[in-house]
Order: C-alpha cells, then sequence, then structure tokens
C-alpha cells in the first residue's frame, strides 16, 4: 500500500515535534511543511519550506497536521476540508465554539477524518488508568483531581491557560471517567499583565456523580502534570509527565491507636507503583490517526470530541466571568 503523503503547517515548539514523528511513522511519508515564519528549529531537513496552506495543499497530500496558532485553526482546517484532506488539528480545536462547530461540520460533509491533538489520551500512565478503572479495580469513581501547574511559555500570545492547558484536563478527566461534565463552577486570575488569564481552578461534578476539580496555572516555578482518581477502594495517581502510575489501596490491618481509629474513613494501605510499557504520546496518537483515515476503528480523538471539550472551557471562563455555576447542556 502507498504510504499516506502528510503536509505539516506550522513547525514552531509542536510542530517540530509533529515533524520528527511524521517521519518515524510507518505508512506516512512527511513531503511537505508550510510555515510563513520560516524554520526556527531546523526541522525541515530537505524539504522546501512552503509559505502557507494554499501551498501545501498544492503539494498533493492526503493528510495534515495543523500546529499553528490556535486563532488560524479554522482557516487552515477549512481550506483542508475543501481540498479532501483529512486533518489532525492541535488542540485546541479552535478559538471558539463557533469556529470550532464550522470545521466539524466541514469535515462531516466531506466524510473526512478531523480530528484533534489532545494528546494526553495517548499517555500510558492515563491509558493504563483507564483500564483498570474499566475492570472495576477501583471500585466506584468518586472524585478526580488534576493538577496541571508551570512557568508561563512565552510562545502562546493568542489564548489564555484555560484553552491552552486547561482544555488537557477536561478531556482526559471526562475520557478517564467516561462521563461528560454536566455542572461547573471557576475562578480565574490575570497576574502577568496580560489580556488572557493565566490562573483557573474548575470544579464541577460529571454526568456520572463523579465530583471534579482541575487546577490550572502559569505562575508556579515547578512544573506538575499530575491526576488523582479516588474511589471505593483506593486513590490512582496518574504523572503525566513520567508515565508513572501508582495506586494507593484503603488501608484493610485494624486500627490500634484510639485517636486514629475513632476516624470513620479509610486508613492508609498498601501502595502499588506499576511496570508498564510506556510509548511515546504523539507517536501513538499519529498511529491513531492514520489508522482512522485508513478505516480502522481507534481511538483518536475526534473534532466533535474536541468541540466539546472547548465548550466546557468556554463555559468555564463564562463562570468565571460572572460569578455564577454553570449547566452544560448534551452531556452524556
Amino acid at each position: 500500500m502507498m504510504a499516506l503523503r502528510a503536509g505539516l503547517l506550522g513547525v514552531g515548539m509542536m510542530g517540530r515535534h509533529h515533524a520528527r514523528v511524521l517521519r518515524e511513522v510507518d505508512g506516512v511519508d512527511l513531503v511537505a511543511i508550510a510555515d510563513p515564519g520560516g524554520d526556527p528549529h531546523g526541522v525541515a531537513g530537505e524539504l522546501e519550506i512552503l509559505p502557507d496552506i494554499d501551498a501545501l495543499i498544492s503539494a498533493g497530500i492526503d493528510i495534515a497536521v495543523v500546529a499553528v496558532p490556535t486563532r488560524f485553526h479554522e482557516d487552515a482546517a477549512l481550506k483542508l476540508a475543501a481540498a479532501g484532506v483529512h486533518t489532525l488539528v492541535e488542540k485546541p480545536i479552535a478559538h471558539s465554539v463557533e469556529a470550532g462547530q464550522r470545521m466539524v461540520d466541514a469535515f462531516t460533509a466531506a466524510g473526512l477524518v478531523g480530528a484533534v491533538g489532545h494528546i494526553e489520551r495517548f499517555n500510558p500512565a492515563l491509558q493504563e488508568l483507564r483500564r483498570r478503572l474499566e475492570s472495576g479495580e477501583l471500585g466506584a469513581v468518586y472524585q478526580v483531581a488534576t493538577r496541571r501547574q508551570g512557568p508561563f511559555p512565552s510562545r502562546i500570545a493568542d489564548v489564555g491557560v484555560a484553552k491552552d492547558l486547561a482544555s488537557h484536563d477536561v478531556d482526559l478527566t471526562a475520557w478517564v471517567v467516561q462521563s461528560d461534565y454536566e455542572r461547573i463552577s471557576a475562578q480565574t486570575a490575570f497576574k502577568s499583565g496580560r489580556d488572557h488569564e493565566d490562573m483557573i481552578v474548575i470544579t464541577g461534578r460529571t454526568a456520572s456523580g463523579v465530583i471534579v476539580n482541575n487546577i490550572v496555572n502559569w505562575l508556579s516555578p515547578m512544573k506538575e502534570r499530575l491526576t488523582v482518581v479516588t474511589g471505593e477502594k483506593g486513590a490512582f495517581v496518574a504523572d503525566t509527565s513520567t508515565g508513572d502510575l501508582t495506586f494507593y489501596s484503603n488501608g484493610t490491618i485494624p486500627l490500634e491507636w484510639e485517636s486514629v481509629s475513632s476516624f470513620r474513613g479509610v486508613s492508609e494501605g498498601d501502595v502499588t507503583r506499576y511496570a508498564f510499557a510506556k510509548r511515546e504520546p504523539l507517536r501513538v496518537e499519529h498511529e491513531a490517526f492514520r489508522d482512522a483515515v485508513l478505516g480502522e476503528r481507534t481511538d483518536v480523538v475526534t473534532m466533535e470530541q474536541g468541540l466539546k471539550t472547548l465548550a466546557v472551557v468556554e463555559a468555564a471562563l463564562d463562570s468565571a466571568r460572572e460569578g455564577e455555576a454553570v449547566r452544560l447542556l448534551h452531556t452524556s
């Protein structure tokens, strides 16, 4: 079978990694790169750096990856859909729900695969966590708490931390527990002198009754990427920066310390750190996209799913602005 001819729009901080992985994935041939800003990381190799999306389409591509600033996603995606090109767009899907809906409609009408790069779904720790939740190892799930914190990235200029980072946590939370957000409330802070928020806390509940809490900011001197899922039998802790998954089980040994044993809750039990295969999430994501284009059943994040995540993030920003909780529609 002929390899899929791939084009890449944008070779900035994220695009350079897409360029590397596109060259590594079987069945895909990176044939064209476009970026009006040139090639700052020197990833083009023997390929010419094309000036824009139109030139990229003219190269005769089957699939495309869009890794440009969020405000340019819609224009690029609509042109790619019109040209019959299956497309993976970096998250968030678009700068607004309305723009995202137009993208969804265009790819649906054209019968093309439209995907969004919510890469955390392909993190080995979260994939292992979801598998263990599905097998009932935690019992009933009570709560999901995520923390995604770190220094401000100067490369992000067109969106705030909610759309850039919180979208990761909203998507992975709903995916891990397999239930959409139903009700949310949020608080934001603007501390770095920009028009967009650099800190957000989202609290809420999924349609299945799981309590959620997402802490996200660009104001921390340390980098943290943690997902904690607490349930009937204990708690899973997934560190997505290292791909590690640890289980803290509820204790089964009777407590003899009177002041502690009087508390009618759980006690500390065994701690297990799991060993499992850890593949690069971006490569797994690209393989899922390739397979979806070839008509195979995969876990690729569809544009419809990416749009749903963006709607939750925008609802969180509305909640912070208005000071009121928001009930979401179209939950599962």
